[in-house]
């Protein structure tokens, strides 16, 4: 079956396996998710969008993650909640909507990484250099590093899904998921090792500056709060920082997960499940974190559904 030598523009995928007794339940779950990641998103941009009270860098940026949690959420839930009920042998896809799906998914984690750098970075500055932060983090510069962030990982994944489609293909199977880069590399019988080298140097370089920006940011963060006086501001910063550093944390451990979890072979069904939680659970659990940490967020969202249970009861007694 690896070398069938037939259409190869028509891709057969695994997706997501399981037993007929659990399609239903699986779709389901994946449904009620899917929707509650779209609803609270885009709520949340919404909500930041319509409140200039809200109109601050550190709500803008939330803005960036939301709406990039809500696109790679769309990338892969959608493709698996259509075969959810069709046959693992009957599941197949267009070539070009599997290299759109695969582009997608790692531009929606690069532009993760790149938007999370840039939220610690905000932080540092507000709590490093409060007197300055108005000065340097001003709607200019919260548009110019936002569009650095998204430009920067497009750019990345570009060149990466480029060095995959200038390949021949000689088979046509993928046993994942979804479509990612290295299920579209390995359908060529060519040399791969470019795609390796550029695939893991760039892996390298994300995560590599991710993690330092971010370990270091809060390192000098801790010390100035530490070394600082004011109580008062020193709790309000370690709140918004833990915050930011809950959402840093879930989506390393998803990133991490499937990686470990392939080394095993006895292991290997659990890796694929495990594969498409990095786009299932920090999108759900990113606007709980922001909207139940963050006291100016939480308190617009409680007047926002006070007002609305207001008008409700005005039209009631109508």
């Amino acid at each position: 079956m690896e070398n069938q030598t037939g259409d190869l523009d028509i891709i057969l995928f695994e997706g997501l396996k399981v037993t007929p007794q659990s399609s239903m339940p699986a779709f389901i779950l994946l449904l009620l998710i899917y929707i509650f990641i779209m609803v609270s998103n885009i709520s949340l941009v919404v909500l930041i969008s319509t409140e200039r009270s809200l109109h601050q860098p550190m709500y803008l940026l939330f803005c960036n993650m939301s709406i990039n949690d809500a696109f790679g959420a769309s990338t892969i839930i959608p493709r698996l909640l259509s075969d959810a009920f069709t046959p693992i042998s009957e599941r197949s896809i267009n070539y070009i909507d599997c290299v759109v799906q695969a582009f997608a998914s790692h531009f929606h984690a690069g532009t993760s990484h790149s938007v999370l750098m840039i939220m610690a970075f905000d932080r540092y500055v507000a709590i490093c250099n409060p007197l300055r932060y108005a000065t340097i983090m001003t709607l200019r510069m919260v548009v110019r590093l936002s569009a650095g962030a998204w430009l920067a990982a497009f750019i990345s994944v570009a060149i990466l899904m480029g060095l995959s489609i200038r390949l021949s293909r000689c088979r046509r199977v993928i046993v994942n998921p979804f479509c990612d880069n290295a299920s579209l590399f390995k359908l060529s019988c060519e040399s791969l090792l470019y795609n390796h080298i550029y695939g893991l140097g760039s892996a390298v370089v994300i995560l590599g500056s991710s993690m330092c920006s971010v370990t270091l940011t809060y390192l000098r963060i801790a010390l100035v709060c530490l070394t600082g006086k004011n109580k008062t501001l020193n709790s309000k910063a370690l709140q918004t920082c833990g915050t930011h550093l809950a959402v840093y944390v879930i989506m390393l451990t998803m990133s991490f997960t499937p990686m470990i979890i392939h080394r095993r072979p006895e292991w290997a069904d659990s890796g694929k499940v495990a594969s498409i939680l990095f786009f299932v659970i920090p999108p759900a659990m990113n606007p709980v974190i922001y909207g139940l940490q963050c006291k100016e967020l939480r308190l617009k969202i409680f007047s926002v559904f006070h007002r609305n249970r207001v008008k409700d009861g005005k039209s009631f007694h109508k």
